[in-house]
Parts: C-alpha cells; sequence; structure tokens
C-alpha cells in the first residue's frame, strides 16, 4: 500500500507536509498549489489516510461487497429541505432507494466538497455503492468519482460530463415557453437566467433554447434585456429594477426566465415600477415550482417532472448496479407548457 513518504516523494515535499494536507491541517498555511499536488498523488497512488482504512480497502479490493449505501452531491449551497426545486427531487429519489433496501448515506454539496478531505472520506471510508449528481457539481468533482472503482453514477442536469444522466430537454422546453410569447404578440423579450456549465450564459441550455426561439422567428436579440442574474435571487431583482430605471433603452414586452426563482423577484421589479403584468411586460418562466400557481398574477411556466425525474433516477442507479442498465445513457422525460395570467393578454 502506499504511504505518505510515496506521496511526499512524488509531489517533492516533506512527508509533514503531506501529512497536514490529508488531515485537513490549517494549523499552518500551505500553498493551494501544493494542496492540489498532493490531492493529485493521493488519487494517483490510491492512498488511504490510516492504517485501519488502508486495511479495510485491501480486504474490499479482495472481496467487493454492496453496502447498500447511496451519496448524493448537489450543486447548490442553499441546500435544505424545502427548496422548490430540488427537494421533490432529492425526496421522490430517496423514496424509491428506501423502498429498494437502500440508504442514503450522505447528502453534500458541491461546495462542501471543495474540501478534498470530506470528498475522499464520503467515497473510500463510508463506501458507497452509487452517487447521484444534482446540478453542475464541477469537473474535478466528477472526475474524482469516476476513478473511483465499482462507484455507479447517475446524474441529473450534469450537463459536460459522460455519466448516465436522466433530466428533461431544456432547449426544446425553453424554446416552447418563447414560442408561447411571440405567439401572444410579442417582439421584443428579455432573458434572465445564469450561466451554463462553462461558466458562462451561452452554455446553459434554456438560453440556448431562447435564442434558437428568436432567430427561428427573425426577431432580434435585445442585449440590453439580456440579464445574467449569476442564479441568484436578489440579483435578478437588482438587475432588472436597474435596466427598469434606464432611458435610454427600450423595455421589453415580455420576458422569458430561466426559472421561477428568478422569474418572481424580476416580476417584482415590474410592479414596484409602477407597471403591469402582462399588459406591459409578460412574463413565462421554468421549473413550474408549487409557488408559480399564487403569483399575482399566476406566473406562466414550463413544468418539468421534478418527482417524476427523482423516481427515474433511482430507478436507473438501481438498475446500474444490479448490471441491467449500460453505464452511459441519457434519459429525457416530457415536459408541460403551463399557462396562466402572467403572459395572456393579448396584445392589439
Amino acid at each position: 500500500m502506499p504511504t505518505l513518504k510515496d506521496i511526499a516523494e512524488l509531489v517533492g515535499v516533506s512527508i509533514s507536509t503531506a501529512s497536514r494536507v490529508v488531515r485537513n491541517d490549517t494549523s499552518r498555511h500551505i500553498n493551494p498549489e501544493t494542496k492540489a499536488k498532493v490531492w493529485e498523488a493521493v488519487r494517483q497512488l490510491d492512498y488511504t489516510p490510516n492504517e485501519s482504512a488502508r486495511h479495510l480497502v485491501n480486504k474490499q479490493k479482495a472481496e467487493r461487497k454492496p453496502t447498500k449505501q447511496i451519496g448524493c452531491i448537489i450543486q447548490t449551497a442553499r441546500l435544505n429541505d424545502d427548496h422548490p426545486y430540488y427537494s421533490p427531487i432529492i425526496t421522490s429519489f430517496t423514496k424509491k432507494i428506501l423502498e429498494s433496501g437502500y440508504s442514503l448515506a450522505f447528502i453534500h454539496t458541491s461546495d462542501e466538497l471543495a474540501d478534498d478531505a470530506l470528498l475522499h472520506r464520503c467515497i473510500h471510508e463510508i463506501q458507497v455503492d452509487g452517487v447521484i449528481l444534482v446540478g453542475e457539481v464541477g469537473p474535478a468533482i466528477v472526475e474524482y468519482l469516476q476513478k473511483a472503482e465499482e462507484l455507479a453514477l447517475i446524474g441529473i442536469c450534469t450537463n459536460g460530463t459522460e455519466i448516465t444522466m436522466v433530466d428533461y430537454d431544456r432547449i426544446h422546453a425553453a424554446k416552447s415557453a418563447v414560442d408561447h410569447l411571440i405567439a401572444q404578440g410579442h417582439q421584443s423579450i428579455g432573458f434572465v437566467g445564469g450561466p451554463g456549465h462553462t461558466g458562462e450564459l451561452g452554455s446553459e441550455e434554456r438560453f440556448q433554447g431562447f435564442k434558437f426561439a428568436m432567430y427561428d422567428a427573425g426577431i432580434p436579440l435585445n442585449k440590453d434585456w439580456i440579464i445574467d442574474t449569476r442564479w441568484e435571487i436578489d440579483r435578478s431583482y437588482e438587475r432588472v429594477m436597474e435596466q427598469l430605471k434606464r432611458t435610454d433603452i427600450e423595455r421589453p414586452t415580455a420576458i422569458f426566465s430561466a426559472s421561477d426563482q428568478l422569474a418572481i423577484p424580476a416580476m417584482r421589479a415590474i410592479i414596484e415600477s409602477n407597471l403591469s403584468i402582462p399588459e406591459d411586460v409578460a412574463f413565462i418562466s421554468m421549473d413550474n415550482i408549487d409557488f408559480a400557481q399564487y403569483t399575482t398574477p399566476p406566473l406562466s411556466s414550463v413544468h418539468v417532472p421534478k418527482v417524476e425525474i427523482g423516481m427515474t433516477a433511482a430507478a436507473t442507479l438501481l438498475d446500474m448496479l444490479k448490471g441491467e442498465q449500460p453505464q452511459l445513457s441519457k434519459v429525457l422525460l416530457p415536459h408541460k407548457l403551463i399557462v396562466r395570467q402572467s403572459s395572456t393578454y393579448q396584445r392589439n
């Protein structure tokens, strides 16, 4: 088995430095580049940080037995029990695996697992059979998980990764929403959203769907009203309010939002500017969270089958663990346009 000495020699640091990195000892500053090199050596050499764990890894490699445990890694730092989008997915996923005799060993955000020691502990000490990734958890985490032996992976909206995915067609769903606005007579449509897996707005599939609909209809994009909120609710309100106060740009007659959570504060900015929805600015959005039907006016939205996505992801992962599902596939579930009063004003 590799030792701390092997890691230290590979990286070119002292054994004590290698030990502090692996133990996540923050009592002395260590250059971030050095830390990254140490963790890369840990992965490369398949090092396990304590003697008892090393014996356990040896035994499990010789005779790997299922632990009946599943892990969950989620993108958002705002993880809570009532998150309007993620909660139904995780709840339905958990329900399905519990019914099948498995348990959920951990739920961590990608921010938490930026701590390499915690990531290493979750995968090599807890010993889960599979992991579900929800959202853009980052390429470093995905790459680390892909290197783990006999670990089944499934993702939901983990774009840019080569793992099995369960999702819905974001491009087509967004295009259907914008097509609805265009059918209502709108020729000036704004966008409120956030970046995709590359960190740029252009890689976001809902933004791509928005652009496709506009191009198909021959409607030019109004760059002043393409708002990147970085998926921050407060920023949605602030940026829309800023644009509304400008006198040098034309206000759009409609706005497409990449999520209900961004649409609701944007709608508040419209109302506080003494404008009416949908008479002055129509709204349509994505996700159809429960609260969308209770806004004033009720928000038109594309229904995303969140419960079904969680159930299907669980069933697919369980099939993978039984060897009944390919290790690389993509399952897309149907979406549905829900038209409410925020987008149905008939313009002359």
